[in-house]
This record gives structure tokens, C-alpha cells and sequence, in this order.
């Protein structure tokens, strides 16, 4: 099917050049497996598994099956005062996946309005303890935390910032862990654990009993996957206890084996206070995510209100929506089911290898990588980010999807990849790579 710029025209797409999109759109209309297809009729290997959601591969039937049967038997159930049984037993079976004592679990529908949530759960849990007084949030350079005005307020990327106002006041943000002298680096970099310091240096400048929560992605995704070097997410444990201020992972990209563990935060054996998830919690099929505390933040919460109140105020009308959550178990038991994140991990050495023998064409300034996610730097053209864009068109109309930002392509093939998969995914990179 044919699909003119004129019939295109009304959607005001996200993260997207609008105007040059719809001239020659790249329209997907079909996926399966590892595969999409495009409106042409094209075949294309998802070398990004979406936007890093679909890791057991596109249109499982077993998820289209539990959705089909959801639908039919109760499409929506209030989240307010109200519940259904999916949602309880979802949170059971996250509950298992997290690392030891973080066993509650918050609903809500995307990656952005879970980063809000957490931070409105910080607010809450200091609340509750009687240190109100905790107002400041740390983050970091290059981070991406959402879109939503408390996430963008945490953000780092500039260009995600630069049009818009009305940020939350308080907010710090430390250096960005990328340095020279890891160019190039396998799995954690060996420099950079100082950098962790800006924390305790943010503790000792604004005080560290006003600075309510850190949020870092263990694993900097959408910036360009920027892995932590070793030892810095054990001194930011170290500097959070300290100062009694809440650790924040955000895994919306690395939960649920990305890295080779169910959660970033047992592959790098650090534990964070919250950990925010989204993504392949439902494998993309229907929009999903969550906020998983610590058991001592949901009781203090909970505990300080008075009996059959309302302990916080907070939440949205698709909060455990039931078909969300028919995705999301049917999703869970395809992992068990299949081992995918033992799969991705014994998948990740030889991905990771891959990966980096593109190293010697002269175009490529670095490559970054752990587990089955990383990260290649073009040099760039006549302006920051042209070659990423027309990379990324190129790229698909040979028959592979990588998703860019700027001049960083990021490739997290699904983990159902064979080493085929991944062999046809590095060619077709070093082919269109080949022609700067």
C-alpha cells in the first residue's frame, strides 16, 4: 500500500522532523519476530527492538491471545478504590524479578509518568518521616528521564529542554560519566568512579539533608548508552546512605533483561531505594509502566496516615489497566518460559565483540556497550546530528532499524537474536558506514 505526504499530514508526530518525514515517509506495517515490514513492501531486521520494548521479538501470539481474552472478559476496571485481579497478580510476579526488599509496586502508563511518580513518592516518604524539608532532586548531565515536566526538570539533553519553561526548582545535576580515556571501552570503563562525587559535592554545597532522591539510568540509553564505570554506582549507594537521600534507578530501558539480569541493579549488584521500569515489561504491545519501592518507603507512606484515608494522592485512570496488565503476565511468563534473559546474557559477549569490530572504519569515534545494548559515534557532517538522521534513513531502506540520537547510533537487537541476526545487523552498519 502507497501512502502519500498529503495523507500523513494530520498527525503531528513525536521526536520527528514533521516536515522532511512526511516528504518520503518510513512507514512500518507489519512485524514479526525479529523482523518489521515496511509500507512498500520492504523486510527490515530491528536491530532496536522498537524503542528497546520489544525484546521476545514482535507480535507474539501468546500476548495477542491473553489481550484478545482480556478484552472480552473486562476492558476496564476503575483504579480507584477499586481493583481487578491482573493487577495484583502482575505486581506479584515484578515483585519476584526485583532485587530483595523492593516489593511494592506503583502502575502507571509510560516510562515519563513513572520518573514523575517516583519523584512524587520521594516527596511523600519525607514527608511522612518528617524531613519536608528535602526539596532538591540530583541527576545528571545527558541524562533522560521523560518527557513529563518533573523528568525533563531531571533531564540532561539539551535539545529535550532548551524550547520549554516551567522546570521544577531544585534540581542538580552532576557530570555525565562519558571521558576520553574510555573510548572504545568493553563492558564497565575502568575511569570515572570520582565522577560520583559530584553527589556528595551537591550533599556538601546545598546540604545533604535538603536532597530528597538521585535518579541515575544505570545504563545512560537514549544519551547514546553510556555504562558506568566501576565502582561509581557502589559510591553513589555509599554517598545516598550517608546523607539519608533515596537511590534511583531508572530502568525503563535495562529492566527485564536488557543486561543480562531481570534489573540493571542485580547486574552491577547495586541496590537502589526505586526502581522506575517500562518498555518490555508488556514487549511494546500495549503502553505499561511501573514504580517498584522499597518495602520500608511504601510502609512509612502508608503507616502515616490515619486508618481507610488516603495515603497519597497520586495515580491515573489506566493505572493496572486489565489489558495492560494481561500483556505484562503474558509477557513475564514468555521470559520465564524461554530463559530470554539468560539468552541475552550468553548472546552479549559475542554482540558486544561484534559491535566493536567496527572500530577500525575511520568514521566510527567510539563504541560503548554491556549486555545486548550499544552505543557507536559518527564523526559528524556539516552539522551535529545530520549523519546520525540520514544514517538512520539509509539504514532503513537497506532492511535494518537502529535507532539514532544525534550521531549515536544504539542498536538492542531482541533477545530471540540468533548470531546470524546480529552478523546481518553489523554488516549493514559497516556497509553504510563504509561510504563516509
Amino acid at each position: 500500500m502507497q501512502y502519500t505526504a498529503n495523507s500523513l499530514e494530520k498527525q503531528w508526530m513525536p521526536f520527528t522532523a514533521n516536515r522532511d518525514f512526511k516528504k518520503d515517509p518510513r512507514l512500518v506495517v507489519r512485524g514479526e519476530g525479529i523482523y518489521y515490514w515496511d509500507h512498500k513492501g520492504g523486510k527490515i531486521l530491528d536491530g532496536s527492538s522498537g524503542l528497546f520494548c520489544a525484546a521476545a521479538g514482535h507480535c507474539r501470539p501468546e500476548i495477542a491471545e491473553a489481550v484478545h481474552k482480556q478484552l472480552q472478559e473486562n476492558d476496564f476496571a476503575p483504579p480507584f478504590q477499586m481493583g481487578h485481579p491482573g493487577a495484583f497478580e502482575l505486581a506479584e510476579k515484578i515483585a519476584r524479578l526485583t532485587p530483595d526488599g523492593i516489593d511494592h509496586v506503583f502502575f502507571t502508563n509510560s516510562g515519563s509518568e513513572a520518573i514523575d511518580t517516583a519523584l512524587k513518592i520521594a516527596m511523600a516518604y519525607h514527608r511522612a518521616r518528617g524531613e519536608g524539608q528535602r526539596t532538591r532532586f540530583v541527576s545528571r548531565e545527558r541524562a533522560y528521564h521523560g518527557v513529563n515536566i518533573g523528568g525533563m526538570s531531571l533531564s540532561g539533553m539539551v535539545k529535550n529542554r532548551e524550547a520549554f519553561s516551567g522546570f521544577m526548582p531544585g534540581i542538580v545535576h552532576m557530570r555525565h560519566t562519558w571521558l576520553e580515556e574510555n573510548r572504545f571501552a568493553k563492558g564497565q570503563p575502568e575511569h570515572g568512579a570520582h565522577l560520583a562525587e559530584d553527589l556528595q559535592r551537591a550533599a556538601e554545597t546545598y546540604g545533604g539533608s535538603t536532597i530528597a532522591a538521585c535518579f541515575v539510568e544505570p545504563i545512560a540509553g537514549s544519551t547514546g548508552v553510556l555504562v558506568p564505570p566501576v565502582g561509581y554506582l557502589e559510591r553513589l549507594r555509599e554517598i545516598c546512605d550517608a546523607h539519608g537521600i533515596l537511590l534511583v534507578f531508572d530502568e525503563v530501558i535495562c529492566s527485564f533483561g536488557r543486561t543480562g539480569k531481570a534489573f540493571a541493579a542485580q547486574a552491577f549488584g547495586v541496590v537502589p531505594d526505586i526502581i522506575t521500569m517500562a518498555k518490555a515489561l508488556t514487549n511494546g504491545a500495549v503502553p505499561m509502566a511501573a514504580v517498584a519501592v522499597q518495602d520500608e518507603i511504601y510502609e512509612t507512606v502508608v503507616g502515616a496516615s490515619p486508618e481507610n484515608a488516603i495515603e497519597m494522592f497520586h495515580g491515573y485512570t489506566y493505572s493496572g489497566h486489565p489489558v495492560a496488565c494481561a500483556a505484562g503476565l503474558a509477557t513475564l511468563d514468555i521470559y520465564e518460559k524461554e530463559n530470554l534473559f539468560e539468552r541475552a546474557a550468553e548472546l552479549s559477549p559475542y554482540f558486544l565483540d561484534q559491535m566493536h569490530s567496527l572500530r577500525d572504519l575511520g568514521v566510527v569515534t567510539d563504541i560503548r556497550g554491556y549486555g545486548l545494548i550499544a552505543g557507536f559515534d559518527v564523526a559528524a557532517g556539516d552539522a551535529p546530528g545530520q549523519r546520525g538522521t540520514q544514517l538512520q534513513k539509509d539504514l532503513f531502506w537497506s532492511g535494518l532499524h537502529v535507532k539514532f540520537t544525534g550521531d549515536t547510533g544504539i542498536v538492542a537487537p531482541p533477545f530471540i537474536a540468533e548470531k546470524e541476526h546480529i552478523d546481518q545487523i553489523i554488516g549493514l552498519i559497516r556497509e553504510k558506514l563504509a561510504e563516509f
